[in-house]
């Protein structure tokens, strides 16, 4: 047997579970929101969308998506 096996805890015993594929796209195609309370106790909110099935055609990832936002700006 594998030593970290050996060595994990048996409340980390994945053996014989399996995940489930998709658990969280629906979720995700709704968007979500994160709350980061700061040292100074305010909290900063932000909003994040899923992106359209359309767009994402043309713009696959981040760096896209910023370089076509940033030419509008200018």
């Amino acid at each position: 047997m594998n030593k970290a096996i050996e060595e994990m805890l048996d409340e980390y015993n994945f053996s014989g579970k399996k995940g489930v594929r998709g658990k969280y796209h629906k979720t995700f195609q709704e968007g979500y929101t994160v709350r980061v309370t700061k040292e100074n106790e305010t909290i900063e909110e932000r909003h994040f969308a899923a992106i359209e099935p359309d767009v994402y055609k043309h713009f696959p990832d981040s760096k896209s998506i910023n370089e076509a936002l940033r030419s509008l700006i200018s």
